[in-house]
């Protein structure tokens, strides 16, 4: 018998876990929950190896990319990209991600952010992929960079939204679907508004694990298995069944990322 659906998650960080057993136990939970396909981001040269060794052991379900997260974008930010851009000439990958802007932690790095992001953009539009990209508290910024950036070759996944209906009916229009994790089911978060709202064509699902999980494990380790709870949840704002989220959501994952 033929598994009745299956789940995507677009972001996980999974393999923070590779050769250890906890890999194998959080691969085989995902499984047994119908979650057969994984999406892994790098964050910096270090994470490479890592990606890449989650994705060899997980070959058929674990497809990675490769860029540099904007907490990671210090002085030395122009030789880890060519780390990177050294590492992605010599692999296969799906999209160049995470790459985005965070002023959440620092905010005088913003200058070099955005070149690092333009940089990565380039990247991506030269191989056609798709970018996968993480934004805190600089919506108005990354917005003004993908405005300056927009042409046919750019589109991707806004990770983690937690934005409003306007901002995500701004990155809709930016041609980025909308990735959404465990947020939507805090109750004083009001993600489950904007979600509601929003036709499922443009989103995605995704975890961050082992960051943001979902009640009813909010504030514990969050692992890819609990993308069901996720789903639960759209499905149940949606009113319509789970197998129908996942069905619309990795249908989303394919058209994006090529596979």
């Amino acid at each position: 018998m033929p598994d009745p659906y299956i789940l995507t998650d677009t972001h996980t960080h999974i393999y923070y876990h590779v050769d250890t057993s906890t890999l194998d136990e959080q691969v085989q939970r995902c499984f047994d929950k119908n979650i057969h396909r994984l999406f892994l981001p790098n964050v910096n040269t270090a994470s490479i190896e890592k990606v890449l060794g989650a994705v060899k052991s997980y070959p058929d379900n674990c497809f990675p990319m490769l860029g540099l997260h904007p907490c990671d974008v210090k002085d030395n930010y122009k030789k880890e990209l060519a780390n990177i851009e050294t590492a992605i000439a010599n692999h296969k990958i799906y999209a160049i991600g995470e790459i985005g802007l965070d002023l959440y932690w620092d905010k005088t790095t913003l200058s070099i952010q955005q070149d690092a992001f333009r940089i990565q953009v380039a990247w991506a539009k030269q191989l056609g992929l798709p970018i996968d990209i993480h934004c805190r508290e600089a919506f108005d910024e990354l917005f003004e960079l993908l405005e300056e950036l927009k042409d046919d070759k750019l589109f991707g996944v806004l990770h983690c939204f937690t934005g409003t209906l306007a901002q995500a009916h701004k990155a809709i229009s930016l041609g980025f679907a909308l990735g959404i994790g465990g947020v939507v089911t805090y109750k004083k978060a009001g993600l489950d508004i904007v979600v509601k709202e929003l036709d499922l064509q443009h989103i995605v699902l995704e975890t961050d694990a082992p960051y943001l999980a979902p009640v009813p494990f909010r504030g514990k380790p969050n692992e890819s298995s609990y993308l069901y709870h996720i789903a639960e949840k759209v499905a149940d704002l949606h009113q319509i069944s789970i197998e129908e989220v996942a069905n619309i959501t990795t249908a989303n994952s394919q058209r994006i990322f090529g596979i």
